[in-house]
């Protein structure tokens, strides 16, 4: 099944990596095999505000199921991707994070790996989104081959049969549902 997903990312210096993941489907036979459909259009936004990036975001992931954060070295750093990983929380999009660290930039060179940004986000009593949000490396995890089942096991830990907030993974379980679970932000978060 094709799934719309929202993409996050900081595509300052990683660019090209960013591409790699994004356009993989190209090479595919349709873009049922590679099993997503693109929802981010971030590139055609002229910066108006941040009132306006907002509701840019929120308008993106109407109709996503999935919010996967394109992580590069600096990723965790960015305002904007902490806000679209707060907002998917909040959807109840499921989360996926792929480490592109690995992915030969346009220098031809790797760089060195990012923090997770899901560390950043702090749901309930000290409990971080790292706890719900399963993370790969493009190369070493082989994301060319696996991205699609990389996000059919990310949307089986979401159950989407009420409007509600995934709470975090008990042992081995994957994560539940809960009612009324505000997303706490700890720090300040720089441009």
């Amino acid at each position: 099944m094709v799934r719309k997903v929202f993409f996050s990312f900081y595509h300052k210096g990683d660019s090209k990596r960013i591409g790699v993941v994004r356009n993989h489907w190209i090479t595919k036979p349709d873009r049922e095999s590679a099993g997503y459909i693109d929802s981010a259009d971030w590139e055609k936004l002229k910066l108006k505000g941040k009132k306006v990036v907002e509701d840019w975001i929120k308008d993106q992931l109407n109709g996503t199921s999935l919010t996967v954060v394109l992580i590069g070295e600096k990723t965790s750093e960015r305002e904007w991707v902490k806000y679209e990983i707060e907002e998917s929380y909040k959807k109840g999009n499921a989360l996926l994070g792929v480490y592109i660290h690995n992915i030969k930039g346009l220098d031809e060179k790797t760089t060195p790996k990012g923090k997770n940004p899901f560390n950043e986000v702090e749901i309930e009593d000290s409990i971080t989104l790292d706890k719900i949000a399963d993370t790969y490396d493009w190369v070493n995890d082989n994301g060319y081959e696996n991205f699609g089942k990389w996000v059919d096991e990310s949307i089986k830990k979401v159950d989407k049969s009420n409007n509600s907030k995934l709470i975090p993974k008990k042992s081995n379980e994957y994560p539940q549902r809960e009612k009324n679970i505000e997303v706490k932000t700890p720090g300040q978060w720089g441009y």
